[in-house]
């Protein structure tokens, strides 16, 4: 066999022997839910939201609780010549003892739009980490598809360098022309360019997966890449009902419209009035002449709500107004996660379809577009350039074929958090 033909048939198998990829799906996820788990422990958005709902679950007891008591000390009808304490009946040292009771209902009212906060920052705890982890999916599948990337590069690589030899060879013994020499050359140095550059995008992507560990940027990682189409048989509609009941952004809203009706409510109570009930002690000073019986008075007192219409009607017309709007956010909050989730499984039926189309269709095309034009060049029937143009057409679906795996896990990634489910 001609040492040509040798370096063609040797070219045709590494060409169609494709690299091994993927360390395996069990290993694959368990890494995966791995970095999950250490982000959702450990990132610092997460813990400072944490420590704010440690906050913000203090304050109902503060709401529900009456204002605190007040004492006071006075002296009454002391007279300015003698100041003396004997010298007349009505010369008294009182103390006092107040106590203001809220009109009845006020304080439970309180305590509702207190706990209606909290239950707005849990939501939003619930939100940030479902954020927080398609992050780091997303981060992570990246990190696999510029591993799946780099593979295939470099196992056209070794392909390219192979042509070039080809390349070569012919036009050393007058049966090539140069130009398929610097041809051949000049892919292989794209080809080159390209893992300078996926080397570069990895530590990037490196970076941000640690930062929302909480690591160091620049600490290692360990990816276990392998990634393989997730099922997903779910409708529109389940998906849409699905957020409504489960999204935690939406439960908040939903929270925030109750919070605004208790305000409302408590609005109501502010036409009726406060009371402050105390009782007195005044001590007074027997004199030679009389003895003195000390005094003691009991009071109660109202305010009353006579700027009603200028005070207590504008506030319940502000709370009424709130409520609307409040009640507005969350219908605009949900036509829009709707709506998402609607242009989310377009995208995913079309990521589904364009995988197939590259799985079934092109791939396979390509290759036999390959194979063919190495049969064809054996026998000198195919141009240089044409195999060349064969190699890079399939080496670029196979890359784009791991691109839309890829952006497939992305978007389902995109879907668990927009209906608040973490998997599927």
């Amino acid at each position: 066999m001609k040492p040509k033909i040798i370096l063609v048939f040797m070219c045709w198998i590494v060409a169609l022997t494709p690299p091994a990829w993927g360390a395996g799906p069990n290993k694959f996820q368990e890494n995966l839910n791995r970095f999950i788990a250490e982000a959702l422990e450990n990132n610092p958005e997460i813990l400072e939201a944490t420590v704010e709902i440690k906050a913000v679950r203090e304050v109902p007891k503060q709401a529900g609780s009456l204002d605190d008591p007040a004492l006071m000390f006075e002296l009454m009808s002391v007279p300015v010549d003698t100041f003396s304490f004997s010298q007349e009946d009505m010369t008294q040292k009182q103390v006092s003892l107040s106590q203001r009771l809220p009109f009845p209902g006020k304080l439970g009212l309180k305590t509702e739009i207190a706990r209606k906060d909290v239950e707005i920052a849990e939501s939003n705890l619930e939100e940030l980490k479902l954020r927080i982890a398609r992050e780091v999916k997303t981060s992570y599948y990246e990190l696999c598809f510029i591993m799946e990337a780099t593979d295939i590069v470099r196992h056209n690589q070794g392909l390219l360098k192979q042509f070039v030899v080809i390349a070569e060879s012919k036009y050393a013994v007058g049966k090539g022309v140069q130009q398929d020499v610097l041809k051949a050359q000049v892919e292989l140095s794209k080809n080159m360019d390209e893992l300078i550059q996926l080397a570069q995008r990895r530590k990037t992507e490196e970076a941000r997966l640690n930062s929302l560990m909480n690591r160091l940027p620049q600490a290692p990682i360990s990816i276990s890449h392998g990634i393989e189409k997730s099922e997903f048989g779910f409708t529109t509609e389940d998906l849409q009902k699905q957020a409504e009941n489960d999204r935690p952004f939406l439960k908040g809203l939903k929270s925030l419209v109750q919070r605004a009706k208790s305000s409302k409510s408590l609005a109501k109570r502010e036409y009726y009035p406060d009371f402050d009930i105390g009782f007195r002690y005044g001590q007074r000073e027997s004199s030679s002449m009389a003895e003195r019986p000390d005094f003691v008075s009991g009071f109660v007192s109202v305010n009353i709500p006579l700027w009603y219409e200028s005070k207590q009607s504008r506030k319940l017309a502000q709370e009424t107004f709130k409520m609307d709007m409040a009640q507005e956010t969350y219908k605009k909050a949900k036509n829009q996660v709707f709506l998402q989730i609607k242009e989310g499984m377009d995208e995913l039926q079309k990521g589904e379809s364009l995988l197939k189309l590259i799985d079934k269709g092109i791939i396979p095309q390509a290759r036999q577009s390959l194979e063919s034009a190495l049969s064809g060049y054996t026998v000198d029937k195919v141009d240089f350039l044409t195999l060349l143009d064969n190699q890079v057409t399939l080496f670029k679906w196979e890359i784009q074929h791991h691109r839309e795996l890829t952006d497939y896990q992305k978007n389902l990634a995109k879907m668990e958090h927009l209906v608040g489910k973490t998997s599927y």
